[in-house]
């Protein structure tokens, strides 16, 4: 197989990583194939279908309103007793997806440059010969089908099967993962349906929060996110959910939900490893995840991006060696990696934070301060504890110092 394998290149997995991957890796010359596990691309959703406008450019995309249907300005944060913290972005803004046209958008684009797609196909397993891979076991519509390649992109999902199969370690400890649960809604009265709103708190969501991410002006996402070990026993994040919206009727008195949603957010670091011989992992499957907020839209295309350029290279070289696609890697820890770790600090802080610590933040921090959080800047926290919250300070030094910000 491995002497003429049928394609440079199979990417495993069609959402937006496996989607821009496939589409640099054919624009660059690869002769790439996508296989993709459900019968339509897009569907169902598997966010809250929030990106920011730096995301999308950064991947060479330009918001369409086909697919980016709501511009955002910004968010409302609300503590434990419902003290709004409003969040204005100045210059980048952000936008909520129709995730299920904007994955379609993503496959149309990666065609129209040469990839092809095969959809209800599930790639089961890598090939390997004299150690190296050299193809993918894929079951088609019921029958099995061995397509040989010379690089494998595994761009499908958390605890990635195909990395799995070539050796490679996916596993999310249970430390880092999320329960999410979440309606569209429609019917809703929301206040600022240009904001993200977003609630804190133990009994609205353990360690996690509860989000309104609007799509329209009476139309949004609504969802949750709990640490499930620190929840009330018998109690699921739906739970949670359906608790939040019984307390808030002048939200969601006259709405009804249109979908539903459930799953893990993983919330944890990269996986240790995102090459091997012939073989990239990229997104979901890599743990390239924000560890604060669950959201990795945006990084797993960029991490797309980064894969498939350093691929698209070796393949003209003709060497894809793990020291080879080791570049793709070495960027990305250096690069939005080095941001992951360092609000996976921020995380780990945040998660020892009770109600009460939770006032007291609310109540010392302005916007420019949360902004400067959600980018993984947190240095300047040491001293406004120091001045303002010194009970705090240990926590603080404990998860927070060392920052080239302190």
């Amino acid at each position: 197989m491995s002497n003429n394998p049928e394609y440079d290149a199979v990417v495993v997995g069609a959402g937006p990583a496996g989607s821009i991957a496939a589409r640099v890796l054919a624009e660059n010359g690869a002769k790439t194939l996508v296989v993709e596990k459900r019968q339509e691309i897009g569907a169902p959703k598997r966010c809250a279908e929030g990106i920011n406008a730096a995301g999308l450019e950064r991947v060479g995309l330009r918001p369409d309103p086909v697919w980016a249907v709501r511009k955002i300005d910004g968010a409302v944060l609300y503590s434990p007793t419902g003290r709004p913290l409003k969040v204005v972005l100045d210059k980048k803004k952000g936008y909520i997806l129709e995730r299920k046209i904007f994955e379609k958008y993503l496959a149309r684009d990666a065609i129209r440059k040469g990839a092809r797609y095969m959809v209800k196909s599930t790639a089961t397993e890598v090939i390997k010969e004299d150690g190296r891979i050299s193809g993918v076991r894929v079951n088609n519509l019921g029958e099995e089908l061995e397509i040989g390649c010379k690089l494998v992109v595994a761009s499908d999902g958390v605890d990635s099967r195909i990395a799995r199969s070539a050796g490679l370690d996916t596993t999310n400890v249970l430390s880092d993962y999320h329960s999410g649960f979440q309606y569209e809604m429609a019917g809703l009265k929301i206040r600022d349906s240009n904001l993200l709103h977003i609630y804190f708190g133990d009994e609205i969501a353990p360690k996690g929060y509860v989000w309104i991410f609007p799509k329209d002006d009476d139309v949004a996402n609504v969802g949750v996110g709990i640490l499930g070990r620190l929840s009330e026993p018998g109690r699921k994040a739906k739970d949670y959910l359906d608790g939040f919206i019984e307390k808030h009727p002048e939200i969601f008195g006259e709405a009804s939900p249109i979908e539903v949603n459930a799953g893990g957010i993983p919330v944890g670091s990269a996986i240790d490893c995102l090459v091997a011989d012939g073989l990239m992992v990229v997104g979901d499957a890599a743990h390239q995840v924000n560890p604060i907020h669950g959201g990795g839209i945006a990084l797993a295309m960029n991490a797309a991006k980064m894969a498939a350029e350093v691929g698209a290279a070796a393949l003209k070289e003709g060497n894809v060696s793990k020291e080879r696609l080791y570049e793709y890697e070495r960027i990305w820890r250096e690069t939005d990696g080095v941001k992951l770790q360092k609000l996976l600090k921020l995380r780990s802080f945040m998660e020892k934070l009770d109600n009460d610590n939770l006032e007291t933040l609310a109540d010392m921090l302005s916007s420019e301060d949360i902004i400067r959080l959600t980018e993984g800047e947190y240095g300047f926290m040491v001293k406004k504890f120091i001045k303002k919250a010194p009970k705090l300070l240990p926590l603080a030094k404990k998860f927070l110092s060392g920052s080239e910000n302190a």
